[in-house]
């Protein structure tokens, strides 16, 4: 969820004034997380809430939410059983957000920076995996795979960002300018972290940062196609197929990162260079729409992968409350074994999650449509919210 807040507050600060009709929708969806994020973050500095349930029971029921009978157990980080993943990634979300409401919300904009300073303290003062303090109810399901460290410089990253205070960029730097990645994910924030403190290199000409514009141009050359330093992979049909397992969410992440570092270029008058080959912000442009294209339809199977877009797109996402009747059809309560019925069934969800971006293809662009294959068919917040942004950058119309 914090993740997913980070995303959507950066896509209203790079684009929000390409959403003008979406805006205040986009600022009301950043809201609601960061509310959340404020009520667990209300312990600070003794504690901080992460987790609300189990998930091992959670997965063992296939229920609507509304008859959801499994236990709503509390789970949270103390120094002594630490977690700064999560706390560094809540100071994310709350710095990026008290910029989004900045001018408009004067007093809300400032809650937001201070907690997210509190809970960047806590994660740096008190070090340690959130997954090895709370194992049994993290993992398999949101192991912290890449550690601790690309977080606090996520989290410095914002700070930054939000205070211009120059000691949270010396922070980031004594972590980041060593690292190398291209997945930015839920999991792992280098490559964004490297790109939003890549304009201050860019854009401001801040020799300080310079480092880190060196990171992003990395990771540009490391996915763009036909650059001598590629290092991902394509489907037949030119999707960016990067990790098995709802490898969409890498394809939204890194388009944003491109579609942010084209506006950098563009703003800037710049170019890059991959090798010997100059790359421009429109090359950087026209593999971002390749791959929204690819989301939408145009692709081997014909097939959107955005639920409720086009003519074809998935009938059977892995979704409680999309495959199961609603209480208008059905005001019952289904329990944890009788709902895995639909879970089973064959027929297209009774209820269509309109906007929903699912895990998608395999590397061979063959995508079965089958609930039980959820690493394919199952939809996420945080493979959605990096599309906000970029479908606002090609909306615009905007001429890199």
């Amino acid at each position: 969820m914090a993740f997913t807040t980070t995303m959507l507050a950066w896509s209203v600060l790079e684009f929000g004034r390409w959403m003008p009709k979406e805006l205040n929708h986009a600022r009301e969806a950043v809201r609601w997380g960061t509310d959340y994020l404020l009520k667990a973050s209300a312990p600070l500095p003794s504690a901080l809430y992460v987790q609300v349930g189990d998930p091992k029971a959670d997965h063992d029921c296939w229920e609507r939410p509304e008859d959801m009978s499994t236990p709503r157990s509390v789970f949270k980080v103390t120094p002594s059983t630490p977690g700064s993943e999560v706390a560094a990634e809540t100071a994310a979300a709350l710095a990026a957000a008290s910029l989004v409401f900045k001018h408009v919300d004067v007093g809300y904009s400032k809650k937001l920076l201070q907690t997210a300073k509190k809970a960047f303290a806590f994660a740096d003062q008190y070090r340690g995996n959130y997954s090895d303090s709370l194992s049994s109810v993290v993992c398999p399901f949101y192991c912290s795979y890449s550690g601790f460290q690309d977080e606090l410089l996520w989290g410095a990253a914002w700070l930054y960002k939000a205070t211009r205070n120059s000691s949270y960029l010396r922070f980031a730097q004594s972590l980041g300018i060593n690292y190398n990645s291209e997945t930015f994910s839920w999991d792992s924030k280098i490559p964004g972290a490297a790109v939003l403190l890549a304009r201050e290199s860019v854009v401001d000409e801040n020799e300080a940062a310079s480092g880190f514009r060196e990171q992003a141009e990395r990771l540009v050359c490391n996915v763009l196609p036909k650059s001598p330093s590629v290092i991902v992979n394509y489907t037949p049909g030119g999707l960016l197929y990067m990790l098995n397992g709802s490898n969409m969410q890498y394809v939204t992440s890194t388009t944003f990162l491109l579609s942010t570092y084209a506006k950098y270029l563009k703003t800037s008058s710049q170019t890059m260079k991959c090798g010997d080959a100059v790359v421009t912000s429109l090359r950087l442009r026209k593999l971002v729409k390749r791959q929204v294209d690819y989301i939408l339809g145009d692709n081997p199977s014909r097939m959107s992968y955005m639920v409720g877009y086009g003519d074809e797109f998935p009938q059977r996402i892995h979704h409680r409350g999309s495959s199961i009747p609603s209480f208008r059809l059905n005001a019952e309560a289904i329990g944890c074994d009788e709902g895995f019925q639909f879970y089973y069934d064959d027929k297209p969800n009774p209820n269509e999650l309109t906007g929903a971006v699912v895990g998608g293809p395999d590397e061979n662009d063959k995508f079965a449509d089958n609930r039980e294959d959820y690493s394919q068919s199952e939809p996420t917040t945080y493979i959605n919210a990096p599309l906000v942004g970029t479908l606002s950058y090609l909306a615009a119309r905007f001429r890199p």
